[in-house]
Parts: C-alpha cells; structure tokens; sequence
C-alpha cells in the first residue's frame, strides 16, 4: 500500500467514503475540499500563485516555472495542494536535503537519499488569505511527512517577518542562513519529524 493511500487526507475521492445516502446522487462532482500530492500539470497554476504572493514582496520567486516543473517531477509526494471545487488555493513544494545546513545548491537540487524535508516555498491564493490555511496547510503537511519513514526533519529558511508563523507551527530557529539573494537575508528552521508528538489544532483555527 503506498504511503499516500493510508492518509484519510490524501485518499482520492473516489475511494474515501460516501457521505450521501444510497439513492441519492451528489450534487456536485468535485470535491468541496481536497488536499492532494501535486503534479506537473499542475505547476501553472502553482506558479501563478506563487508569483503573486513573493514579486509585490521581494521581487523574485523562490521557484521558477521551470524549478517547478523540475521538483514536481522528482519529487512529488514531498508537495501537497489545498483544492476548493477543483481550483489550487494554496500549495507548499519541498525536496529532500543531505546536509545540516542548507546551501545554495538547495536551492535547486533533489538529493533522494537525504533525511531532511526543504520546503522551498508555501504560497496561499490572494482571495483566501487572511483565512488561517497556510497554517492548517503547514499542519497537514507536517503530519503528512511523519508517514515518510525516511523523512527526520522538516528545514526552511525565511525572512525575519515570518518567524513568528513558522514557530507557531512547531519550527525553531537555528540561526542565520548561509544563504542570500540578492540584498535578503533569511533565517534557517527545521522541525523535528521523528519524535515529535503531533501538534493539536482547534477545529476553529
């Protein structure tokens, strides 16, 4: 059985259970609310968002289109998209790392024997922020990489504003990154994957 098949949260519709009575059809064929792996069909619309969400802020994407593409490519089961009747509303895209401190070379490579998750970006759509996702979408992916039995921690880097977020979410500060672009500076993070008991969510949040 794959990883992704024993998650309640990541089951394909058609094989979760039936919420409607026999008899009565469903009024819709797409799911309210789905929260899925991504696929390189899918980097146009990641991309969009994602452009939207970092150029009026720092000027640059952390991906490009075709840095997408390529970690969609290699390693889709470390994404995960939040769907609202079929429309991505807010995604988060990681590769896997060998090394205790991210570099450059992070930036762009998939490394499949490492143990730490990189998350290069986490983006949420303009009309849904302001609404908690990125944070209930960041729980839904922590929990998801404790079913990766090779998966040890979780590792980002940020800018100083988004601290705050990130260590709501269970990550702690390890320092200043190696890492710069251009004129920003970011802090490095991780969360420790194995061992680390799961962080309860008010149903309200």
């Amino acid at each position: 059985m794959s990883v992704t098949s024993g998650l309640p949260f990541l089951k394909p519709e058609h094989l979760r259970p039936s919420l409607t009575s026999p008899g009565r059809q469903r009024r819709h064929t797409l799911p309210a609310s789905e929260f899925r792996c991504l696929t390189p069909e899918d980097a146009i619309s990641v991309f969009e968002i994602e452009r939207e969400a970092f150029i009026s802020v720092s000027g640059d994407c952390p991906l490009h289109l075709d840095e997408v593409r390529h970690f969609l490519t290699l390693c889709p089961e470390l994404s995960l998209g939040w769907f609202e009747e079929g429309r991505l509303v807010a995604f988060i895209i990681g590769s896997l790392w060998d090394q205790e401190k991210l570099t450059m070379d992070a930036l762009t490579l998939h490394k499949p024997h490492g143990s730490s998750v990189h998350i290069h970006v986490l983006a949420v759509h303009r009309t849904f922020r302001q609404q908690g996702k990125g944070s209930i979408l960041m729980w839904r992916y922590l929990q998801y990489l404790r079913y990766l039995p090779y998966v040890r921690r979780a590792v980002l880097m940020c800018e100083d504003f988004l601290v705050p977020f990130y260590q709501k979410s269970g990550f702690k500060v390890l320092g200043p990154s190696e890492i710069t672009v251009g004129p920003l500076a970011f802090i490095e993070m991780q969360f420790p994957v194995r061992g680390h008991a799961f962080m309860r969510r008010n149903s309200g949040c």
